[in-house]
């Protein structure tokens, strides 16, 4: 262990089994008052799966600060700014806010042109059959996967480090303890633990900036840090880093990883699940809101944090008295530079925060994953593939069943990966190799007509191929013939493999789309699960003329699978739907789209091109007062973060919070009744 077990084995487990049981009860009331105060009740479907797709964009957003919040995002953030200094923050955190921010275009797209899909799957097989159905659910689920290994990984390996407890027991109880209160809730009671988890999250990470910069006794000042980091560049210099500072963004180590970091996050936002969730359950009229500012407020948490103890620990490893040991290079790839860094400011207080900050993490991400999970095995596997005239009750069994068969899964998965030798940080710079290849593909399909079924299916196949074959080519080359764990994941094979994956699908995506165009309408899209959605809006359901419906499956046994899984007429058209809801207006949604592309592009070339690379060109080594006023804007960053996640949901859900205190106080006080009576609806958090 690269840091002294500095807190009891006790501790974690009281904090992994304790903190998990504090959800659970917490869930247990939230949804109690859901289904008491408010109109939903996660004893339904949509409301399970989707929070009835009518959360506001606020707590949206925090969600999806809290979802993108992995273990990795801490602990991966950190080590990379570790190794390479001040770029690696900064990478890591631009490199994974643009996707978000990208994001917003396709929520835009999917309350557009799929309104009522419940997950992008579903979407795939409407427009490209079967064939395309199977290829993508199987990038789907290799997604959360590689995701959910990350997670187990980086939460196991950091309390496992910090308090003795076993590995084995880390890797079951976390999912396990998280499965128990996604249970109770769903996806409504899921986002208002995050809102909790995201609260928690800020306030640690502001404390661990304020101790290292301002009062602690190691640091206490960003100048006492400066001295610190121009020693240490002296004593052990960044190779690749201008003069081996690590207070330059002129990187090269940086400036790859950064590349990888941009390609893998792509795959890990488009084809989660989890991010799309968010956008099925968000208001049509704020979902690209939600997400635009969900990818601002997300950027300062990894920008901060790993500036703060990734710094802390590149200054002060090895200095005799300063508690931070010398870490070695499988200890730095599974995130322990950030818990190192903690116990070296704050001693055991830091040990105990790291470890609630961590599991926080690893546990809101993780059930997200849950919830995505469960969507995907219930919509695209047991409804569509299974059983397609599954009922409500049917439905929702199956949803809570693949909710804890997923989160033992993820036991076993965190186990296998731990004892093979694969860290979070390898398979975090390796996921771009696979998931990069099914990124253009799916963006496509839900927003280019003329995007060809097989040249994006082909594409997607062959860039997985092609970027596998590349990056053990590469591997090979580099190391002499050798390929082991260790070597596959140096930066210049992944990189290779990233790079490959993400341009051959692309390529043959487009090319073939250009030269053979479909023609595809997207009100075909529109028509999926638009029946219940009619029901759900109160709307009563319209005859199906089950002869009009079409399907792009080749085979008529395929068009009859297709009517029986979604029961829909030939074509619902945009103005049909804005007419059942009026936040559906098609008009509305593609002025949306068209902000959001501007606003996103525009951010993401600021984030990419015109920030970091005049500053690598030209070698600059920040000065004392520019390395403050670096760390300085991640702070004032981080206030702003904070009131988009944590008080502006509470601004936005003041009516529903108010008709939540009123129902309280009526049944404790007055002795009547305060529940929800469906003529007295407001608005509901």
């Amino acid at each position: 262990m690269a840091v002294d077990t500095v807190l009891p084995q006790g501790a974690g487990y009281g904090v992994v089994v304790g903190i998990g049981f504090f959800f659970a009860l917490f869930m247990l009331l939230l949804t109690y008052m859901q289904k008491r105060y408010t109109g939903f009740s996660p004893s339904e479907s949509e409301e399970f799966n989707s929070a009835s797709r009518s959360v506001k964009p606020g707590l949206i957003a925090s969600g999806i600060v809290s979802a993108w919040t992995w273990a990795g995002t801490l602990l991966t953030s950190s080590s990379v700014c570790f190794r390479t200094g001040i770029s690696g923050a900064y990478w890591y955190a631009a490199g994974a806010t643009v996707q978000v921010l990208l994001f917003a275009m396709l929520s835009a797209k999917l309350k557009l042109n799929a309104p009522n899909a419940h997950t992008w799957v579903e979407i795939v097989r409407a427009r490209w059959g079967m064939a395309g159905h199977h290829v993508f659910l199987g990038f789907a689920m290799v997604t959360n996967i590689i995701v959910s290994a990350m997670l187990i990984l980086g939460g196991s390996a950091t309390v496992a480090d910090l308090t003795g407890m076993h590995v084995l027991a880390a890797c079951f109880l976390i999912p396990i303890g998280v499965a128990v209160y996604v249970l109770f809730g769903g996806m409504r009671a899921t986002l208002l633990c995050d809102y909790t988890h995201t609260t928690v999250l800020y306030a640690i990470i502001m404390a661990f900036c304020f101790t290292a910069y301002a009062s602690g006794d190691k640091i206490g000042s960003p100048r006492a840090l400066y001295d610190l980091l121009v020693k240490a560049g002296e004593r052990s210099p960044v190779d690749g880093n201008a003069h081996g500072s690590y207070l330059t963004m002129h990187s090269v180590p940086g400036l790859v990883f950064g590349v990888i970091n941009v390609i893998g996050n792509f795959g890990t936002v488009f084809l989660d699940q989890a991010y799309w969730q968010r956008a099925v359950a968000s208001r049509p009229a704020t979902a690209v809101k939600a997400y635009m500012l969900g990818g601002l407020a997300w950027f300062p948490i990894p920008f901060a944090f790993a500036s703060v103890m990734g710094l802390t620990g590149a200054a002060l490893q090895g200095i005799e008295g300063y508690g931070f040991p010398v870490l070695s290079a499988f200890e730095i790839s599974s995130g322990l530079p950030a818990p190192t860094a903690a116990v070296a400011l704050l001693g055991k207080a830091g040990a105990a925060v790291i470890l609630v900050l961590l599991f926080l993490a690893v546990t809101s991400a993780t059930s997200a994953e849950l919830i995505a999970t469960s969507s995907l095995c219930t919509y695209d596997i047991y409804k569509a593939l299974i059983n397609p005239h599954a009922s409500e009750a049917e439905i929702m069994r199956v949803s809570h069943a693949m909710v804890v068969v997923y989160a033992i899964f993820m036991g076993f998965l965190g186990l296998i990966f731990h004892y093979i030798g694969i860290s979070m940080g390898w398979l975090y710079e390796f996921m771009g190799c696979v998931l990069g290849a099914g990124v253009v593909p799916v963006a496509l399909c839900l927003t280019w007509s003329k995007a060809n079924k097989w040249g994006c299916i082909g594409g997607a196949v062959t860039g997985v191929a092609c970027a596998i074959t590349v990056w053990l080519v590469v591997t090979a080359k580099l190391n002499d013939g050798v390929i082991n764990v260790a070597n596959t994941g140096g930066d210049y094979p992944m990189l290779a493999g990233n790079v490959t994956s993400i341009v051959v699908s692309a390529v043959i995506a487009i090319i073939t789309s250009l030269i053979n165009p479909d023609n595809f309408d997207f009100d075909i899209t529109r028509a999926i699960n638009a029946e219940h959605a009619k029901i759900r809006l109160g709307h009563a359901p319209a005859p199906i003329e089950t002869s009009d419906i079409q399907s792009t499956d080749e085979s008529s046994d395929k068009k009859k699978d297709f009517v029986d899984a979604h029961a829909v007429p030939k074509l619902v058209a945009a103005s049909i739907l804005a007419a059942e809801d009026p936040e559906l207006d098609p008009v509305q949604l593609q002025k949306d789209f068209n902000m959001a592309k501007w606003a996103a592009i525009s951010v993401s070339l600021i984030l990419l091109i015109i920030v970091p690379l005049p500053l690598f060109f030209s070698s600059y080594i920040y000065t004392p007062s520019g390395f403050t006023g670096w760390l300085s804007v991640g702070i004032a960053w981080l206030f702003c973060g904070s009131f988009i996640v944590v008080l502006y949901p509470l601004w936005e859900s003041r009516e529903g919070l108010v008709q939540i205190l009123k129902g309280v106080i009526c049944d404790i006080f007055t002795g009547g009744n305060g529940a929800f009576r469906a003529e007295t609806e407001s608005s509901s958090a």
